[in-house]
């Protein structure tokens, strides 16, 4: 979000210190300098009229600022300095807050004490900034004013499309186990999203034992723990503290001493996803198995909350324990969870209903194949951002990330196709009708038109009873996905 600034300073060294420092901000979009009080009425009053001219044309009179289209016109920051005249600061504060109340005011003073502090909370600042100016204080300020002013301006009906405070997506990818594939659920969605053009921030929270790092190659000095102990992160130290790796992802890391994990608690991991949240559109937090403060905060306030489990006794047993846990500490309920279940072959007992009814969560409608070995050579080398785009693997995870809106869902193709098209859950070719036998029949050359319909043995050692029945009635033949099928 690009953020307009208006300064108005009479102090000539003062503006010179501000405009050098705003022209430093990230998105931010200053004005030029305006240098007393009535010049700033005057140019907001200005900027009102020029929005709502178009609504209102030849109205004498500048419209009201709750009109959409003066709201969207007006700058969202005001800086104010204390020196400022004819009108005292603190008046053209109230004013300013009265007749424009889409934009946040902050005030520049020497006097940051807490007297000032609540004299200008009552006129209607939504913030101070102490002289001499500090980049990182001023930036905090701005950005703390501009959500605000989004948040205001979505009430009042200007730019509906902006939403207010923090607008990033923030996806958790929780194990019901460890070794379910969780890390490689989170690395593979956020690529995914990151393919598809989005600014994504993947964020290890499995804090003793987090291994983004490993997977992707990233040797990087700074970890989520640097952030744990600033009371208010700015842009420019949410940049020093995040990796930005040749894939376009921004990392957020897990502390190589894992003991130093327990610095992060659930107020340092709110503070940490919202700045995130503020600069990216999709923040990925891997938050391992393991549920501590930290990222059980992060599952709490998760726009969608993923629990990976495999489809055997041990992981469903262990999700469903999960699910309990969080339902205890009212952490998340269990309809509003997504389980994803990995490792899934048509010959594994449990299938997805099953573990729907045993978690009691909705389960993702793409489930993930099992086959190790294509991501094996990926995994060894650390370069999982490297994995084969053919990989049955890749291609489900691509596509749970288009279920969950993480990326455009692919257009649905016309059609059964070619057998050969669609892929297996297992990641091996099904097998080819022989030539030469009747299409649709089922059967094989050499066999009678009986052996085909199930009468002889041949049709039911190669194919099984259903599936000749099912050719012999004028079905989908032997190669039908509705239901299970043998592995060649």
């Amino acid at each position: 979000m690009t953020i307009r600034i208006l300064p108005a300073i009479g102090d000539p060294d003062a503006a010179r210190a501000v405009s050098s420092l705003l022209h430093q901000l990230p998105d931010a979009e200053p004005a030029p300098t305006v240098a007393d009080s009535a010049a700033l009425l005057h140019a907001l009053a200005g900027a009102a009229a020029q929005g709502a001219g178009a609504a209102a044309p030849g109205a004498g009179a500048p419209p009201a600022a709750g009109q959409p289209s003066a709201v969207e016109a007006l700058p969202e920051v005001v800086l104010v300095h204390e020196r400022i005249g004819p009108t005292p600061a603190l008046e053209l504060i109230r004013e300013v807050a009265l007749r424009f109340p889409a934009v946040g005011v902050v005030l520049i003073t020497t006097d940051a004490g807490p007297a000032l502090f609540s004299a200008a909370m009552d006129a209607g600042a939504r913030g101070i900034v102490g002289l001499p100016l500090g980049y990182e204080e001023l930036a905090a300020r701005v950005q703390a004013a501009a959500q605000w002013s989004a948040g205001v301006r979505v009430h009042l009906g200007g730019n509906p499309e902006a939403a207010p405070g923090p607008a990033g997506t923030l996806v958790t990818v929780t194990g019901a186990k460890g070794g379910v594939g969780t890390t490689v659920t989170a690395v593979q969605l956020a690529l995914a999203a990151r393919a598809a053009g989005r600014s994504v921030a993947l964020v290890d929270l499995d804090l003793q034992s987090g291994d983004v790092a490993s997977y992707l190659d990233v040797q990087f000095r700074r970890s989520v723990v640097d952030l744990a102990g600033i009371q208010d992160i700015s842009v420019r130290v949410l940049q020093d503290a995040v990796h930005d790796h040749h894939t376009g992802l921004g990392l957020l890391l897990a502390p190589e001493e894992g003991e130093r994990g327990e610095e992060v608690d659930d107020r340092a991991a709110r503070q940490i996803i919202g700045a995130l949240r503020s600069r990216y559109e999709v923040v990925l937090v891997d938050c391992g198995s393991q549920m501590q403060s930290a990222n059980a905060a992060a599952v709490e306030l998760a726009d969608l909350a993923l629990l990976v489990t495999t489809p055997d006794v041990v992981a469903v047993r262990a999700a469903k324990r999960q699910v309990r846990l969080w339902d205890r500490l009212q952490i998340r309920k269990a309809e509003d969870t997504t389980t994803v279940v990995n490792r899934l072959t048509r010959s594994t007992e449990i299938q997805p209903p099953l573990v729907a009814k045993a978690t009691g969560t909705q389960v993702a409608r793409t489930h993930v194949p099992a086959a190790f070995k294509e991501l094996q050579p990926c995994v060894d080398a650390g370069r999982m951002q490297d994995l084969d785009n053919r990989s049955t693997v890749k291609q489900a995870l691509c596509a749970l990330a288009g279920e969950l809106g993480l990326v455009d869902a692919p257009s649905v193709r016309q059609g059964r196709g070619s057998h050969r098209a669609r892929p297996t859950l297992t990641g091996r070719k099904r097998k080819a009708i022989t030539p030469g036998a009747a299409p649709g029949s089922g059967g094989i050359p050499g066999q009678t038109s009986g052996a085909a319909s199930g009468a002889g043995p041949g049709a039911g050692a190669r194919f099984g009873a259903r599936r000749g029945s099912a050719a012999a009635s004028g079905g989908q033949g032997p190669f039908d996905p509705s239901g299970p099928y043998e592995e060649g």
